[in-house]
């Protein structure tokens, strides 16, 4: 009796904990499915407000940056001016560059001339082993010494094309490029070829504005190596005093061969009118370049009538491949003049370099100085 009763009961609770088993089966699975239901409906509902988008590779910086904080380009080189660095106007670049008595020394630079190893590099080149001219600037970078409190930069590079504009504010402080919209002159140009002309007299321009702006200036081409400082060899009065091809021993006489690449004007009225009334000439003239231009002027009664006074520079100070400066201890500049062709103006002006290396190594000044240069300049 008691073994029949023990069995029944253990057979009672097995089938019970099934039934139980069962219940809790169906009761998970209403679950599940139940679950499922609501996943599915929050992903239609999610769908919904925010639509699936096909990726674009191409714009990744889109799923790391928000539109207010994009990805930095990483590319210098690519950086415009303006978002380098806020851009300045003429006048003030001359006027952070102007010495106490008003002056500013300008050059010009296209893209062929400031290619590395090209005439810009050799124009730095000569200020940075230059005998007397550290007043002249305040220097930075591979090209330049900083000498102690001396703050001002007097040299401006005027840039006539974008990649000249680059290429000098890699080497130099004072770079402005101007506007040439209608011509290319990034390029070489070589003399006396209508984009050559063009050049020269955007040139006379933009001095005529430096002039209206109360500036003095020193104009310099960037074939010209400055080897002393220029300033005490200037004549203490005269408004326009220029250079020469050819010095006859006259600085008052307009007979001398006058070259446009190196001049020194005062700003006043008379200097205004003068580059004006040159500048305007060029009509009369259209195949001349300024240098031409201005020795049918020259003589012309305007020229008496507004009274300015013109002073022309010794070759013994500011010499040139025309007449190269006789005494190597009082020159000032040398000039690659009377020599087309940049390869040829190159090597020439890296002999005159390496002549003034030499002559700077010696314990004692020299007589009867021949320089070497010019050499390639001479074959045409």
């Amino acid at each position: 009796m008691s073994s029949s009763s023990s069995s029944s009961s253990s057979w009672s609770r097995s089938k019970f904990l099934d039934s139980v088993f069962m219940i809790g089966q169906k009761e998970v699975t209403r679950i599940l499915i139940l679950f499922l239901g609501l996943t599915a409906s929050c992903l239609v509902l999610y769908k919904t407000a925010y639509p699936l988008q096909r990726l674009n590779v191409n714009n990744l910086s889109s799923l790391y940056a928000s539109p207010s904080s994009p990805l930095p380009n990483i590319n210098s080189s690519e950086i415009s001016q303006e978002t380098a660095k806020p851009k300045i106007s003429f006048k003030e670049i001359l006027e952070n560059a102007t010495t106490k008595n008003n002056t500013v020394i300008i050059t010009t630079l296209n893209q062929a001339w400031a290619e590395p190893n090209s005439l810009f590099d050799l124009f730095l080149e000569s200020f940075r082993i230059v005998q007397g001219t550290q007043q002249l600037l305040k220097l930075m970078g591979p090209y330049y010494i900083n000498y102690g409190e001396l703050n001002i930069k007097h040299v401006v590079v005027v840039c006539l094309d974008r990649k000249a504009f680059e290429r000098c504010s890699q080497l130099h402080t004072n770079c402005y490029q101007i506007e040439t919209s209608e011509t290319d002159f990034s390029g070489e140009k070589v003399y006396n070829t209508p984009d050559y002309l063009k050049m020269m007299w955007r040139r006379i321009e933009l001095l005529t504005q430096v002039l209206e702006m109360g500036f003095n200036f020193i104009f310099t081409d960037a074939d010209i190596m400055w080897l002393r400082d220029p300033f005490p060899r200037l004549y203490p009065d005269g408004d326009f005093q220029m250079a020469c091809d050819r010095f006859f021993g006259d600085p008052f006489d307009s007979n001398n061969w006058v070259n446009g690449g190196f001049t020194y004007v005062r700003s006043s009225n008379r200097s205004v009118e003068f580059y004006k009334f040159w500048h305007k000439s060029r009509l009369d003239y259209p195949e001349l370049h300024d240098q031409d231009v201005f020795n049918r002027i020259k003589h012309k009664p305007f020229i008496t009538e507004i009274g300015i006074q013109m002073r022309f520079f010794d070759t013994v100070y500011f010499g040139g491949f025309c007449q190269t400066s006789r005494d190597i201890n009082l020159v000032c500049t040398m000039h690659a003049n009377c020599c087309i062709g940049l390869e040829k103006k190159l090597h020439d002006l890296n002999i005159v370099l390496d002549d003034w290396r030499k002559y700077l190594s010696l314990s004692e000044h020299v007589q009867n100085t021949t320089w070497s240069a010019p050499m390639k300049c001479l074959e045409d």
